[in-house]
């Protein structure tokens, strides 16, 4: 142990952290009680569960750009590209797999057949092959994304509405139990982060992505094995004939093939997204003229918030891209490999999300919480402000040395005040004020939108790369100097703007005698955007 590294180090407390949750697991599990802790045991399957498909996820995506880069020779710029593509579409296919679900699979058998594609996915990732993109060993790394992308469109939103129909729909519990799902997800994504990117980059890219492939396989068993606890939720709508099964399994195989050739070629899929994003936009608000007043100004809202989106994720998601690359470069790492760095947000989000969930109630008793729209601006202006950060430290210690690891911990603690302010307050806002008749049309729009700024965070990655497509330190630095400021801009226009949006949303008449719109897919703990008659700022 004296010869350990820091990263040897953070690996071994991060056994420790995922042994304790794993015992903590078998205790319950071997209890008789209906209940732990006053919740019903199912949704402590449904926590492992996810803990487990979180720690495959990002486990994979602390890895993905180094990947890119270094087994398969892409260039900085191309690398951003496919990943951006990437982590696009694993938002945009869980609109699909959620509608696929409630109308005919059931959540229950769309999240198990979802975990399989996954594992399967995974697992491809393992086959590297010799490198670079003559060998063809990279069509079974394409094959390998698209498994895990369309396995995430069956999953991802589905299993956390398995949480929400395990309660009533009064349920005092119903918070608490999101709140401890939430922990799952980013536990997994902390833990799995650390594991797939310290075996990745010490071992070899195949340990790393095994590591994931059997978080995948293990978060498969536990739903399997834990189904009897969830005491038949998830179920089918209506009986289920088993041919009709079957052909949307084919048909989520067929999608299998169509991403595996989609994410080749990301600057089609651009165009794709943009014409995709025009028709949702006009659609909704062809819909939006056949309400009522205010029902319509509330559209207009929502639509304002959805704009905000891209910009926002396209700067957050730079996390997984070019600060990936930069931090490998760039940073004084101490021998620590740069994908663990990664593991830096949700552990914030661990220590963050309590003080924000309380300090939004404690505003809001004092009339002084900010309304939705002004949480949108804090968020920008907080993300361009992260930019800053770096850039600002970065060019304090000069060109020829190396940045301290402290604006690396900087700069993603900004990026997580910033995604608290908006990311569950804006699902829990704009689900609030949409109309019953249009929910999951919001929601999808939601998840659009979000798709939309993570492709927009692979071109602005793909910036940094200049015109041969090696990023620079300067290059790099140039662009998120500039778009930080443009996002501060931004944000400030929408704080001084705030109280017309405000106005649109009609919160004075706003309804608590109905479910929240969408509450069921949220996955997150109740932020104060749920009860936006209470903002008041």
């Amino acid at each position: 142990m004296t010869s350990w590294t820091e990263a040897d180090w953070i690996a071994a407390i991060a056994a420790l952290v995922l042994g304790g949750f794993l015992l903590g697991g078998a205790y319950i599990a071997t209890r008789k009680e209906p209940e732990f802790a006053g919740h019903p045991r199912g949704l402590y399957v449904l926590f492992f569960a996810e803990m487990w498909e979180r720690f495959s996820y990002y486990g994979m995506r602390a890895l993905l750009i180094l990947y890119l880069t270094k087994h398969w020779l892409f260039s900085d710029g191309k690398s951003n590209l496919i990943y951006g593509a990437y982590t696009s579409l694993v938002y945009i296919t869980p609109v699909l797999g959620g509608w696929l679900a409630d109308r005919y699979l059931g959540q229950r058998r769309a999240v198990q057949f979802g975990a399989v594609l996954l594992t399967f996915g995974h697992v491809l990732m393992a086959f590297e092959g010799t490198g670079g993109q003559n060998d063809g060993t990279i069509n079974i790394f394409w094959l390998a994304l698209a498994f895990i992308i369309v396995g995430s469109g069956f999953l991802k939103a589905n299993i956390s509405v398995i949480v929400g129909q395990l309660y009533p729909r009064t349920d005092v519990r119903r918070d608490g139990a999101y709140t401890i799902f939430y922990m799952g997800i980013n536990v997994g994504a902390a833990i799995g982060t650390i594991f797939a990117g310290y075996l990745g980059e010490t071992y070899g890219w195949s340990y790393g992505f095994g590591a994931a492939g059997l978080g995948m396989l293990l978060g498969l068993v536990v739903f399997i094995i834990g189904r009897p606890l969830l005491l038949g939720r998830g179920e089918a709508p209506r009986p289920l004939a088993k041919n009709t099964e079957w052909s949307i399994y084919g048909v989520g195989l067929a999608a299998v093939a169509g991403i595996w050739l989609l994410i080749q070629y990301q600057g089609f899929y651009g165009w794709i997204l943009l014409l995709m994003g025009a028709a949702l936009l006009g659609y909704v608000l062809l819909q939006a003229f056949k309400l009522d007043r205010e029902a319509r100004d509330r559209i207009f809202a929502i639509l304002f918030l959805l704009a905000l989106q891209p910009l926002f994720w396209a700067l957050f998601e730079q996390a997984g891209g070019s600060l990936n690359l930069f931090t490998d470069r760039f940073v004084d790492r101490q021998g620590v490999p740069a994908s663990l760095f990664q593991s830096i947000n949700p552990i914030y989000i661990i220590l963050l999300g309590p003080i924000f969930a309380g300090l939004w109630v404690w505003l809001g008793r004092r009339g002084l919480e900010p309304s939705t729209p002004a949480k949108f601006g804090l968020a920008l202006a907080q993300v361009g402000f992260a930019n800053l950060v770096l850039v600002w430290g970065a060019n304090g210690v000069g060109p020829n040395v190396l940045v301290p690891v402290f604006f690396i911990f900087a700069i993603y603690f900004f990026q997580t005040t910033a995604e608290l302010c908006l990311s569950p307050v804006g699902l829990s806002a704009m689900n609030r004020l949409a109309p019953a008749t249009m929910a999951s049309l919001i929601m999808g729009a939601w998840f659009f939108a979000t798709a939309g700024g993570n492709f927009l965070a692979g071109v602005i990655g793909a910036a940094t790369g200049g015109h041969d497509g090696e990023m620079t330190r300067d290059a790099l630095l140039g662009v998120y100097q500039q778009i930080g400021w443009i996002t501060i801009g931004i944000g400030v226009a929408v704080l001084a703007i705030s109280p017309l949006v405000k106005k649109l949303m009609h919160v004075d008449s706003l309804r608590d005698d109905d479910e929240l719109a969408g509450q069921s897919q949220l996955a997150e703990p109740k932020a104060a955007g749920v009860h936006v008659e209470r903002e008041t700022r």
